[in-house]
C-alpha cells in the first residue's frame, strides 16, 4: 500500500465472509473493521472516517444499493467499492454513476481486491490533497 495505511470497512451481512476478509486486508497491512449490515456500516462510516468502503449489495436490512445512496447523500469522502456475487453489468453501471468506484464480483483474487484497494485509497489521498 502506502505508509500509512488505509483504513478498510468491509460490509457484509454474512459473519464468516466479513471476519475473513477483516483477516486478510490485516495480514496485508491494512487498519479494517467489519459492519454486519447497512444501518451498522451507516453509522460507523458516520463515526470515523474510512478511506475505502467494501460493500456487498444483497444484504438482509438496508441493501447495498440504498447505503451507497445514504453515503452520497451524507458526502461521506470515502471510496466505496462494490463487492458483490450477483452479476450485472446494468447494476455495475447504475452503482458507478451512484458514486461507487469500482464494482468487483465474489469470489476474486486477493490480489486483484489489494489492487483495487490501493487504486482507491490512492484516489482518496489525491482528493484530499486538493481539498486541503
Amino acid at each position: 500500500m502506502t505508509a500509512t495505511a488505509a483504513k478498510v470497512l468491509v460490509v457484509d451481512d454474512e459473519e464468516r465472509f466479513g471476519q475473513n476478509m477483516v483477516k486478510i486486508l490485516e495480514a496485508n497491512g491494512l487498519k479494517a473493521r467489519h459492519a454486519a449490515g447497512g444501518e451498522e456500516a451507516l453509522a460507523e462510516a458516520a463515526r470515523k472516517p474510512y478511506d475505502v468502503i467494501l460493500l456487498d449489495m444483497k444484504m438482509a436490512g438496508l441493501s447495498g444499493k440504498e447505503v451507497l445512496r445514504r453515503l452520497g447523500e451524507a458526502r461521506n469522502p470515502a471510496k466505496v467499492v462494490v463487492l458483490t456475487g450477483h452479476a450485472s453489468v446494468d447494476d455495475a453501471v447504475e452503482l458507478i454513476n451512484m458514486g461507487a468506484y469500482d464494482y468487483l464480483l465474489k469470489p476474486c483474487k486477493t490480489d486483484e481486491l489489494l489492487r483495487m484497494i490501493s487504486l482507491a485509497f490512492e484516489q482518496r489521498q489525491v482528493e484530499q490533497r486538493n481539498l486541503g
